[in-house]
């Protein structure tokens, strides 16, 4: 199977495509089938041979190459979008209701037109509903969302320097928990441990089960050890290379492997 990479022109997200027998090539505007139905993308990589017995098979697959149609559509379908939450915005500014407006999404056919807003508190929208089906003569549906999933759809770019993971491969959001920077040896202070959404980072989550494993080897800081040169506290810990700073009564402090560490005689 020849499968590529394709970036989103209406979203910060990257997909595995199968190219099938299209020719493309890095830089080449392609149309993909997704649930949302047919989106254009950019081909990021060129088409590669993979053996699916070992890597698992992509979700979605390149269409056809993109023709001068299917760009002019894309175009007017951005200048809809934009207009449409243009108006939105307007007249959630002139009922005065607590939400943002961060999206929007045009079902094919045009059926239905769903919004995607935050806020803070629960928001009563139905004269803002009753209006936008005025306004545009269709099914109008509003959907609160949360702060990572505003991340995702806006995108950006995260403390590492790189686009947003949200915005880019990951799929879906995992638990991520205060005890996964504690294990890492990671500073809690907030600014330091939070994305562009205000909450955990999702990166501490991809190393999470390393740490943990790893730990099951190593004494807690503040523990009684006995080692080679005697009886000492541990003060800190070196998860990925299994070492221990060791202060002794002395007031000395050595470093030592975990396998370094002597059974307490009872």
């Amino acid at each position: 199977m020849r499968v590529t990479q394709v970036k989103l022109q209406k979203k910060h997200i990257v997909l595995r495509c199968e190219a099938k027998e299209e020719n493309c090539h890095p830089g080449d505007l392609v149309v993909i089938e997704t649930k949302e139905g047919p989106q254009m993308g950019r081909v990021l990589s060129e088409p590669q041979e993979i053996n699916t017995e070992i890597f698992s098979k992509p979700t979605h697959s390149i269409l056809r190459l993109a023709s001068d149609e299917d760009c002019k559509k894309q175009e007017e379908e951005e200048k809809r979008a934009a207009e449409a939450v243009r108006k939105c915005k307007e007249k959630v500014e002139q009922l005065e209701l607590p939400m943002k407006i961060v999206g929007v999404n045009f079902q094919p056919g045009g059926e239905k037109i769903t919004f995607f807003f935050t806020a803070e508190t629960r928001v009563n929208f139905r004269e803002l509903v009753k209006q936008l089906a005025s306004e545009f003569r269709t099914r109008i549906e509003m959907r609160q969302i949360g702060a990572r999933n505003e991340a995702k759809m806006m995108g950006g770019v995260g403390c590492c320097g790189l686009p947003l993971c949200c915005a880019t491969f990951l799929p879906d959001f995992e638990p991520v928990t205060i005890r996964m920077a504690k294990d890492q040896g990671l500073s809690l202070d907030p600014t330091k441990i939070s994305g562009l959404c205000g909450r955990l980072l999702c990166c501490l989550e991809y190393e999470a089960d390393t740490y943990s494993e790893f730990l099951k080897d190593l004494p807690k800081c503040g523990s009684k050890i006995v080692t080679s040169f005697g009886e000492g506290k541990v003060i800190k810990q070196n998860v990925l290379s299994k070492t221990l700073l060791v202060e002794f009564d002395d007031g000395r402090q050595i470093t030592i492997s975990a396998d370094e560490i002597k059974p307490k005689v009872p």
